[in-house]
């Protein structure tokens, strides 16, 4: 079931396909036939060996290293698949933010995704300290300048997305990761947005840290285990918030009171883990073994190119608020509209799925992997309709869930 180089575009063979046209596989990807069939192949070891299914599972997660470290940019020692972007962000934390003297404080984005300024706000309050906030000119993207300008001598750790999940504006990891470093900060990296939809190069960029979902782009079904990064220059830490799961594989089973650390990320499982979710996981990674993720993001960038043309063109009255620049926009497109809300329903109501974010974003995210061009093509012809009618006007949606 994988895509294999040079493989022509699409591939929704892989994927089963719901009907109408996605464009909402960077809140929930679509799900592929692989994950589906080692969902499945796993939920029969488990009818047919019951407890003797671990030796199938005990290192499932570590077996998923290699594919998730090709993806991130990193060693296979460096990466692991467990818990969800906040549980993964609060045992990094743990282990990394070690506030001292003047150089105590945290830094984010006015425009991070909520769960990282929860997790972060929730450290910053137990060490005393305060979580500074880097703000936005426009509400809708972050100026490089403004992040050297909130790099003082006060801040020891900094948490950015790697693609700001409402405007898709891709930031500059490697630059940004120096000038962390120059600083005197740790930096990490929230690539829940990117991840499976753009190569990444964690490691050889010094990041001293990345967390991320798979549910997005890697297709790995709602609510999938997430997956961390960790420096191997930061190995030598045993994890602050530690769990027998993270043991040594070879000695976990001795039972003993003292924690022996995995190598490398593994050491951050925390408690037993979900073996149907990891499944999904595992079968959805499938379709990334052998696919050429330069070509991913080349179909990626063509597809958002046209999404953004056919808007320049057709739909003057909303504006695109992702940058335009190949090197500054991650996977999706958003289109700012008063009546974004509505309009998002009224697509729905055609078959055709978006995603909403409040109060005013219309988001569009063709997957290189299924959507296609005559799809884009519809979507705005869809959009110009509604505009032109006003049909969007009649949808009730006061209690929508976005």
């Amino acid at each position: 079931m994988t895509a294999a180089p040079g493989t022509l575009w699409p591939r929704r063979e892989l994927f089963a396909m719901p009907g109408g046209i996605y464009l909402d596989g960077n809140s929930l990807g679509l799900m592929p036939l692989s994950a589906h069939q080692a969902v499945l192949r796993r939920l029969g070891e488990w009818q047919t060996q019951a407890v003797s299914g671990w030796d199938e599972w005990f290192g499932l997660a570590e077996s998923l290293s290699p594919t998730l470290a090709r993806l991130v940019g990193a060693a296979p020692r460096e990466v692991i698949a467990t818990g969800s972007i906040t549980a993964n962000l609060h045992a990094l934390l743990a282990t990394l933010y070690r506030p001292q003297g003047q150089r105590k404080h945290l830094l984010a984005t006015a425009l991070d995704f909520p769960t990282d300024l929860y997790a972060l706000q929730s450290w910053a309050a137990l060490r005393g300290a305060e979580l500074k906030i880097i703000p936005s000119r426009d509400a809708q993207t972050i100026h490089e300048d403004d992040v050297r300008a909130a790099l003082g001598p006060d801040i020891a750790l900094v948490l950015l997305p790697t693609v700001l999940y409402r405007s898709g504006q891709l930031l500059d990891v490697a630059g940004l990761t120096r000038l962390a470093h120059r600083s005197g900060a740790l930096i990490g990296w929230d690539a829940a947005h990117s991840i499976g939809a753009m190569p990444h190069d964690f490691h050889d960029a010094g990041a001293d840290f990345a967390v991320w979902c798979s549910y997005k782009y890697l297709n790995a079904g709602p609510g999938a285990p997430g997956g961390l990064f960790l420096h191997q220059r930061h190995h030598q830490l045993a994890p602050a918030l530690s769990g027998w799961w993270g043991n040594d594989k070879a000695s976990q089973f001795e039972m003993t009171s003292q924690f022996r650390p995995a190598p490398g990320a593994a050491a951050y499982q925390q408690g037993t883990p979900p073996v149907l979710a990891l499944a999904a996981l595992e079968g959805a990674l499938e379709v990334f073994e052998h696919a050429d993720l330069q070509a991913v993001r080349a179909r990626s960038l063509m597809l958002t190119d046209l999404l953004i043309e056919l808007a320049d063109q057709h739909l003057l009255e909303m504006r695109v608020i992702t940058p335009r620049d190949h090197a500054r926009r991650g996977g999706h497109v958003s289109l700012l509209h008063p009546e974004a809300r509505a309009l998002s329903a009224a697509l729905r109501a055609r078959g055709i799925i978006p995603d909403y974010r409040s109060p005013d974003v219309l988001r569009l995210a063709p997957i290189a992997f299924y959507t296609t061009e005559d799809e884009l093509r519809e979507v705005v012809r869809v959009l110009r309709d509604l505009l032109d009618s006003g049909a969007h006007k009649s949808m009730d949606v006061s209690g929508a869930v976005p």
